[in-house]
């Protein structure tokens, strides 16, 4: 009978000395960035988490991650359950360095987390975490509005626009499509009807 218990617990020990491994993928962004190569996936080692898990997006958070949730690897990783690999590194933006946390799945970015002491945004372009209702990956525009004015400013370039969510103090979505003008400047609503829900943003 206590071979079981010390079997159980080899196994645990086993998987968390092959929990870290490192994984290349693509990023649309046009911060400079460098991470660090060891990818960090503390919760799968964990026996109850090996069926994986379910993440929802919600108004206080994404998974267990809240604007409380200390901003490190660890604590993160066991906020959104063993689906993930993590990996941490720094960037600039607008000329200013900034640090984040990424969540990888099947080599792609899943999701994004910045902050300092604590999580305070968080980027999800995971299509299979359970957004709220009324928002839908892959939905059009006009799905959630009717024109950008008063709800939508230009997003990261030319082909993105972000917008609050209606009746939300902390989630935005950003949507994704073709537009030949310069960036900074927001398309007709004519051209965003076209544009789909690509990502959906947390903040604090």
């Amino acid at each position: 009978m206590k071979a079981l218990p010390c079997a159980l617990l080899a196994s645990v020990v086993l998987l968390n000395g092959c929990a870290s491994s490192g994984h290349q993928a693509d990023t649309s962004s046009n911060a400079v960035r460098w991470w660090n190569p060891l990818s960090y996936s503390w919760s799968s080692a964990l026996p109850w988490n090996w069926f994986g898990s379910s993440v929802a997006i919600s108004e206080k958070g994404v998974g267990n991650i809240t604007g409380l949730t200390a901003f490190n690897a660890e604590t993160i990783s066991q906020g959104i359950g063993s689906d993930y690999q993590i990996r941490q590194g720094m960037g600039t933006r607008n000329g200013q360095i900034e640090s984040y946390i990424q969540a990888m799945k099947d080599q792609k970015v899943a999701m994004t987390f910045y902050g300092d002491t604590t999580v305070s945004k968080i980027d999800v372009t995971d299509t299979s975490v359970h957004t709220p209702n009324g928002i839908a990956f892959g939905a059009p525009f006009s799905a959630l509005f009717q024109k950008a004015y008063g709800h939508c400013q230009p997003g990261r370039d030319s082909q993105h626009v972000q917008c609050q969510v209606p009746n939300s103090q902390h989630l935005d979505v950003i949507y994704h499509g073709e537009f030949n003008g310069p960036s900074g400047i927001m398309p007709a609503d004519d051209t965003l009807k076209q544009w789909t829900l690509s990502e959906v943003v947390w903040h604090a």
